[in-house]
């Protein structure tokens, strides 16, 4: 029987494109819901995301149930997990973005405005800019060296090193990949980074942390 992958629906996403990226990318069933039960139920489980973190926070928090059933089956039963952009932000302590939003504090950290350190430098961080693998590379092979499209003018400043994926510059280091266990975010969209993000993709379907 064919995986389930759960491609979580809470408003805040451009759904249309991750889900053909994902079905491109080897994806037999993939499953656009705001439904807990098929989440808790769900072998894999994407959570997109554009946009404001509050905003997006708002919209997961707002759907009865959505962040226990992902709790549940991510963080209790081991499901694979892969968060992109703000979906991947969502994954820290804290966003501060209009005010103090709490965040799924699966990986310990805050999302704050990128520091422009020189004045050549544009925010939002957009365009095609490099990947390159962190120190301690935890997502177990997930993450590669290569070349990713980037939307943001927040990121993620985790409290810990170690989960520190991958990284990319702009005027500065930035975080571009985060992982933890059977976690993993991603800053960059994998959807709009054509043959290396849908390589990326192929991989969280086969993978097994």
């Amino acid at each position: 029987m064919a995986e389930v992958l759960a491609l979580i629906d809470y408003g805040a996403g451009n759904l249309h494109s991750v889900a053909n990226a994902l079905k491109a990318a080897g994806a037999p069933n993939v499953a656009v819901t705001a439904d807990p039960d098929v989440v808790r139920a769900a072998d894999r489980i994407v959570l997109p995301g554009v946009g404001a973190f509050k905003a997006c926070a708002k919209g997961l928090w707002s759907i009865p149930g959505m962040v226990e059933a992902m709790t549940e089956r991510v963080q209790v039963g081991g499901a694979p997990f892969l968060g992109i952009c703000v979906g991947m932000q969502l994954l820290a302590t804290r966003g501060l973005e209009y005010g103090v939003t709490e965040g799924l504090g699966w990986i310990a950290g805050d999302v704050a405005l990128i520091e422009r350190t020189d004045p050549a430098i544009k925010i939002p961080h957009m365009g095609w800019n490099d990947v390159a693998l962190g120190i301690h590379d935890p997502a177990h092979g997930l993450i590669e060296p290569g070349e990713a499209y980037f939307l943001h003018s927040y990121h993620f400043m985790p409290e810990e090193g170690h989960t520190v994926a991958a990284m990319t510059d702009h005027g500065g280091g930035l975080v571009a990949a985060v992982a933890k266990d059977n976690v993993v975010g991603v800053q960059f969209h994998p959807e709009k980074s054509q043959a290396y993000g849908l390589s990326l993709l192929s991989r969280f379907l086969d993978w097994k942390p």
